[in-house]
């Protein structure tokens, strides 16, 4: 008897949600909290690092801290981030149940892996995060989610990036960036 794989959408995970603190990410982290209580489940905010081994490789100094040291200090500033932007919401009848992770690698396989591991309905993240260039809509973290993650991904524009408007230089004519 062979077993088949059902490919439903539907899942009893936490929706899950890629913050670093930038704009987009917390429009982001609005977005799936309003999400993760209308579909009456979690909510599980992720932040990933670069790993202290990347960063004594790239800038070839050494660094004195470990994993652990990073991996709290960005979970304690994910904490007091998302409580700031989450306000008293949490603490409201209905509110979802928030979880939070810092972990440390890619940004894009840290939000892939933490949705698959799970099983979460739908994965959330800003269109831009701290770096890229302004004039990108979409990140490259963002775009990798789409492409790859195993669940539907909503990719969330901060209001700055939705009222920009930009002037084609082949026309001449105002052409609103979606």
């Amino acid at each position: 008897m062979s077993e088949s794989k059902s490919t439903s959408n539907t899942s009893n995970g936490p929706v899950v949600v890629g913050v670093d603190g930038s704009p987009t990410s917390l429009a982001a982290l609005d977005f799936a909290f309003e999400e993760a209580q209308r579909r009456n489940t979690g909510l599980l905010v992720v932040t990933a690092f670069d790993l202290p081994e990347v960063w004594s490789l790239t800038y070839g100094l050494p660094v004195s801290c470990t994993v652990e040291e990073v991996q709290q200090s960005m979970l304690q500033n994910t904490r007091r981030v998302v409580t700031e932007a989450l306000g008293g919401r949490t603490t409201t009848g209905g509110a979802p149940d928030v979880g939070i992770v810092a972990q440390g690698g890619s940004a894009a396989r840290v939000l892939i892996s933490a949705a698959a591991a799970v099983g979460s309905p739908l994965l959330v993240v800003g269109s831009r995060g701290r770096g890229g260039f302004k004039r990108m809509l979409l990140g490259s973290v963002s775009l990798s989610c789409v492409l790859h993650a195993c669940c539907p991904v909503t990719v969330v524009r901060s209001g700055a990036d939705q009222d920009r408007v930009e002037t084609s230089d082949l026309s001449g004519f105002p052409a609103a960036i979606l």
